[in-house]
């Protein structure tokens, strides 16, 4: 199914809800993301009410039956993207209902979308709160901006970046869920982002843990919690992933990839890539041309 995702976007825009609104509860076809940007809403989902306040994002699924009402007596803010999962023929015909599922007639009925989000690879919850919201509040608002401009190829891109939007989304919720203490996701992005960054080079726990101010047992612990490695493994399989590429697609020598890679010697390199890989670096060469022929 994965290799099926083609996002069509049908509405995206931001828009402002008044002081008195209420939307009374209706299913859609569709998926529709919205992010509270300002203001406060009252949020009820399946019967599940939500107290939603500025930076919580919602995830209205097809024929979920909700309703939004603005509480504290100013206007809401609520920028938000209706998509389908995967563009059909019928996608550019289908618009945004307001309706409740009574209401609805035996064509409109037809029309609901098949509900991927509700898991179990892909499991989504009606409100979400972003870790990591500045990422995705970018990704909201560029979705918009290219949906309103609509330059040339804007299709492209529009698909492209609500692919990008949906695998934040998933990775950060996932990714938290794995976490006995709430909160730290940002900080283990950081550290993650850190030992790609040095992937070549050698690179210590000592220095890591220096780098980012915690006890090193207990930065391992927190790491293999939500990436199930510890971060020194993390930054050998990483370089060791370059070597592979480097293998593959280049001529370099052996001994121009280890000092690529920041390994104090060839032989280095090379035990440190049969431990993993099974076979020296040169017999894996090897192997890919003879593949090739």
């Amino acid at each position: 199914m994965l290799e099926q995702l083609s996002p069509y976007i049908r509405v995206a825009m931001d828009s402002w809800l008044d002081s008195d609104a209420f939307i009374e509860e209706r299913v859609i076809w569709d998926y529709e993301l919205l992010l509270l940007k300002e203001g406060r809403l009252e949020i009820t989902v399946d019967g599940a009410v939500y107290a939603g306040e500025a930076g919580d994002v919602f995830l209205f699924k097809p024929k979920q039956p909700h309703s939004i009402r603005v509480m504290g007596g100013q206007a809401a803010r609520q920028p938000h993207v209706h998509f389908d999962l995967s563009e059909t023929a019928d996608s550019p015909d289908v618009w945004v209902s307001f309706k409740p599922l009574r209401h609805m007639s035996r064509t409109e009925n037809s029309w609901f979308r098949p509900d991927l989000l509700s898991g179990p690879d892909w499991k989504l919850p009606s409100r979400i709160r972003m870790p990591d919201l500045l990422k995705f509040e970018e990704l909201l608002f560029a979705i918009i901006r290219e949906f309103e401009m609509k330059m040339p190829f804007h299709q492209f891109r529009l698909k492209g970046l609500m692919l990008e939007l949906l695998a934040c989304l998933l990775r950060e919720t996932q990714l938290e869920e794995k976490l006995r203490e709430p909160g730290h996701l940002p900080l283990l992005l950081e550290i993650q982002h850190y030992l790609n960054l040095h992937a070549g080079r050698e690179l210590t726990l000592m220095e890591l843990s220096g780098q980012f101010h915690m006890n090193k047992h207990y930065l391992i612990g927190l790491f293999k919690q939500a990436f199930q490695i510890t971060p020194m493994q993390y930054h050998q399989q990483m370089r060791l992933d370059r070597a592979k590429n480097l293998l593959r697609h280049t001529r370099m020598t052996m001994q121009q990839i280890a000092d690529s890679l920041g390994y104090p010697s060839i032989h280095g390199f090379s035990r440190a890539f049969k431990n993993k890989e099974g076979v020296s670096p040169s017999a894996y060469r090897a192997i890919l041309a003879e593949g090739r022929k």
